[in-house]
């Protein structure tokens, strides 16, 4: 009876803790679920507020720098009023005592300016301007025509004598080479350089003005056909041309960071003034070089026949070397007064490179090559350094040729001896002997 009571009691008590057990059970699952639920939500809330976030405080930055960046061009715009394009590419340069003035700009639209006292900057003008400048355009005021457009004489409203430049290239390729060569022309400034003065883009006319340079091209001094009463230029005159030409191209290629490839350097863009002081102008075909050790740049094949050195005109391969090859050939038009092609000589002359440089190391014959109009104006050894000058230029491995700063180091003795020997002789003008950019020596 006692045993009975006993295991019930033990039974009874089972059955209390197993309810217990279960109803504990019971109550602890529901909280375990809602955990499992609310904790994933927590924690998604809080990554999309940090994103949330992160992504206001960009936007801050963004306006900021946006808000930075307009008042920069606002205050570039307000100083540079005159100036309308912007550089595409950054180029650094090298100053020197012979630097004048202009609009210097960098590829973040910036813009610096040296002393007002120095610089001109270039002005923008309109076409109504222009043509109350030439007397409407007159055929009485050209000066110049080609491929590019009409170049007359005009008078400012300041009374500057200028050239106005028409160009007649139309579509995207000449729109970019009117924007190029107003680009690099208001910030490579050297008395090397035909200076640019302004530029007209009302509408649809496009024109460049350029400081007048009364004696005109080059080409019309070694070359012209017509009659006109230009008397040859004497070996004096020669020597400082080449020498002002070395020194536009040493400009371009040492004293710019990429150096500048003319790519159309030839006799009719070398213009000269009153006193036949050589500048060179025409920078629509111009090209930005690499950075990089050689310099070279691939592109398609643009210039002139006669002109283009061997490796750009076959790959299209372009350094400063294709510069240099150009600068040989005019170098030996001012040897020998012949043209680049002359299909009308005797076969074997035709091209002026392939006859002169088999001929430019043998000293009987390089006498025999000199322009018939500068005969007995020379010392023979004069004669043979610019020969071998020449020589280098043309050769048909772009590495074995020198560079422009070798080759003005080669002329100015030269030019200098020339000029204290030869105090008075016709044609001949006074020379004040330059300081190199790069040397003073």
């Amino acid at each position: 009876m006692e045993k009975n009571h006993t295991h019930n009691h033990h039974h009874k008590k089972l059955e209390h803790n197993l309810h217990q057990q279960e109803h504990q059970h019971h109550i602890q699952f529901p909280s375990t679920t809602v955990l499992m639920i609310v904790i994933p939500i927590i924690i998604i809330i809080l990554l999309l507020s940090i994103l949330l976030l992160i992504i206001m405080l960009r936007r801050l930055q963004f306006s900021k720098e946006n808000v930075a960046r307009t008042s920069s061009k606002v205050r570039s715009s307000l100083n540079n009023r005159n100036c309308l394009f912007i550089a595409h590419s950054s180029i650094t340069i090298t100053s020197s005592p012979e630097m004048d003035g202009g609009c210097l700009y960098s590829s973040t639209g910036s813009s610096t300016q040296t002393s007002q006292s120095k610089l001109k900057g270039v002005q923008v003008f309109t076409y109504k301007e222009l043509e109350m400048a030439t007397e409407g355009f007159s055929e009485a005021n050209v000066i110049g025509t080609g491929g590019y457009g009409v170049v007359y004489r005009g008078t400012l409203s300041d009374g500057t004598v200028a050239a106005i430049k028409m160009l007649r290239r139309q579509g995207k390729q000449g729109e970019r080479a009117f924007r190029l060569e107003v680009d690099l022309l208001s910030r490579l400034q050297s008395p090397y350089l035909v200076e640019l003065l302004g530029y007209c883009a009302d509408e649809h006319h496009r024109l460049l003005i350029f400081e007048f340079m009364p004696n005109g091209p080059l080409q019309h001094h070694l070359h012209s056909t017509s009659k006109n009463q230009n008397k040859p230029l004497n070996w004096g005159t020669r020597l400082r041309i080449a020498l002002d030409c070395a020194r536009a191209l040493e400009y371009l290629h040492e004293y710019t960071t990429p150096s500048v490839i003319h790519r159309d350097f030839k006799c009719t863009n070398i213009l000269l003034d009153e006193n036949y002081k050589a500048k060179v102008s025409d920078f629509g075909l111009a090209k930005i070089g690499s950075d990089k050790l050689n310099g070279l740049i691939s592109t398609r094949v643009l210039g002139t026949t006669g002109y283009l050195a061997p490796e750009y005109a076959s790959t299209g391969k372009l350094t400063t070397k294709s510069d240099v090859y150009s600068y040989g050939v005019v170098l030996l038009e001012l040897l020998t007064g012949r043209v680049p092609i002359d299909t009308q000589r005797p076969p074997g002359e035709h091209v002026l490179v392939s006859w002169a440089l088999p001929r430019l190391t043998n000293r009987e014959e390089v006498v025999k090559m000199v322009d018939p109009a500068i005969h007995a104006q020379f010392p023979n050894k004069d004669l043979i350094q610019v020969a071998a000058i020449a020589a280098m230029c043309i050769q048909t491995e772009a590495d074995y040729r020198p560079l422009m700063t070798d080759v003005v180091q080669s002329l100015v003795p030269l030019v200098k001896n020339y000029s204290s020997g030869s105090s008075s002789i016709s044609n001949s003008y006074r020379f004040t002997p330059r300081v190199s950019p790069r040397s003073s020596s």
